[in-house]
């Protein structure tokens, strides 16, 4: 029995050495010398290390007047002193106030409290203790800001989106690329929730609303702070913090919101493109709710408008999945499109309104689903021509015009930029030419 027990563990190589260990004692010495390859929270950095950081900061404090920081700007010799990017600055003044025993406080309060070095030693320790990466210390940052009360054991592992807001305002009123923003006071929320909307669409793939330092760290978003510092025009990062991308999303939003409830109906949705949505998709993407909110606006334009996105594709994949069973079968796909075919023949387009018949061979061949008739998410993703197959069954406009279009991108253009960009880029230039014209006029 001992023979046959080790022929089934010996497949395992870890197993193997157990056995091996089991077998021979004297191993375990050798064993307890093979070095860790598993950090969590990053690679352990030398305690010299981290108190060499912390002289720096004692510095840098003794620098400021009664050695005391009252803004977020007193934290940028803090951040060089522990190279931290400049943009967390005011995510850390909160985290240190926090280890200061200061009640939370709002992320647009212009007035904050005072926050000393020995506070700052107090978050330092115990965040040099817990995170060792730049990816675990933005998560011990940020959520150190947000919680109620400070200890190790009270600061979570992950972010939420409200994590965010304090270092998003700092960029407003601080970044010499938003300098006009930050004279609308009226906008900072929409541009807040944009920016939050935008990084938990790219950075959290699970979709649980909780962003894990191992997202972050497959992720560009840390880096794409970092790039903040050396970057004067916001709008050269097209990555979450372009102020002409959020310019687009907030003037897509107003049109749409006409009672200005800051809130999407289903009515005001069938207005969107031109009216090119059909009733049956909208009616799955407001399944559930009555109005849809301008961070879930944001979401719904980053799928519309870049269908090739891994996040887009899921969340579509998720609305044409009526029963939730993993696949887009035939009788999904017949009872979407055939709403779309109807919208097009109302419309006067009948001569592109294919039976589905003719539709759906072609759809399968693009999609080429492992399983004969019926598509998973795995099939769209493997394809590469998502956008086409889901524009088939969402959308009239995008459908008449990639069946009347000559090839497809993907044939005779590179990827350098996203659908997401380019479309932000057009209607950046709509947007500006309509208010050139405006302008004339008055």
């Amino acid at each position: 029995m001992r023979h046959r027990h080790k022929s089934l563990r010996n497949n395992n190589p870890l197993q193997r050495i157990s056995d091996a260990a089991f077998e021979d004692p004297k191993s375990y010495g050798r064993l307890a010398k093979i070095p860790s390859f598993h950090f969590p929270h990053g690679k352990p950095i030398p305690r010299s290390e981290n108190e060499a950081a912390l002289r720096r900061v004692q510095q840098a404090f003794t620098a400021l007047p009664n050695g005391t920081a009252l803004k977020s700007g007193d934290m940028e010799d803090v951040c060089k002193a522990i190279n931290m990017p400049l943009y967390w600055k005011r995510s850390l003044f909160d985290a240190i106030a926090r280890a200061a025993g200061h009640p939370h406080y709002s992320a647009f309060d212009d007035e904050l409290p005072p926050v000393t070095f020995q506070n700052f030693s107090t978050f330092w320790r115990e965040m040099t203790a817990r995170a060792n990466d730049e990816a675990s210390r933005f998560v011990f940052t940020l959520a150190t800001g947000g919680c109620n009360k400070f200890s190790s054991s009270n600061v979570r592992n992950h972010l939420v989106q409200d994590d965010f807001t304090s270092m998003i305002k700092d960029l407003i009123d601080t970044h010499p690329g938003l300098s006009f923003l930050a004279d609308t006071p009226v906008f900072h929320r929409s541009y807040v929730d944009t920016v939050i909307a935008r990084i938990f669409w790219t950075v959290n793939r699970s979709w649980t609303g909780c962003i894990t330092a191992s997202e972050l760290r497959r992720s560009n978003l840390l880096e794409t702070i970092r790039e903040l510092e050396f970057t004067i025009d916001i709008n050269d990062i097209t990555d979450y913090f372009s102020y002409e991308h959020f310019y687009v999303v907030y003037c897509k939003f107003w049109e749409l919101d006409k009672d200005r409830d800051m809130a999407i109906s289903c009515r005001d949705m069938r207005r969107f493109d031109d009216g090119g949505l059909t009733t049956r998709i909208i009616d799955r993407i407001f399944a559930g709710v009555k109005t849809m909110t301008f961070p879930n606006f944001v979401a719904f334009l980053l799928a519309e408008e870049d269908k090739r996105n891994p996040a887009s594709i899921e969340y579509w994949f998720r609305c044409m999945d009526i029963d939730g069973d993993g696949v887009i079968s035939l009788y999904e796909m017949q009872y979407f499109y055939d709403d779309l075919q109807a919208k097009m023949i109302r419309a006067g387009l009948a001569t592109m309104a294919l039976t589905f018949e003719d539709v759906i061979c072609n759809i399968l061949d693009l999609a080429s689903p492992a399983v004969p008739n019926r598509v998973t998410l795995a099939d769209l993703k493997k394809c590469g021509l998502a956008h086409r197959f889901f524009n088939t069954f969402i959308n009239m406009n995008k459908y008449c015009e990639q069946e009347s279009a000559e090839g497809d991108r993907h044939q005779h253009e590179d990827y350098e930029i996203s659908d997401w960009d380019r479309f932000c880029a057009v209607e950046y230039e709509r947007l500006a030419r309509d208010d050139t014209e405006d302008d004339s006029d008055g």
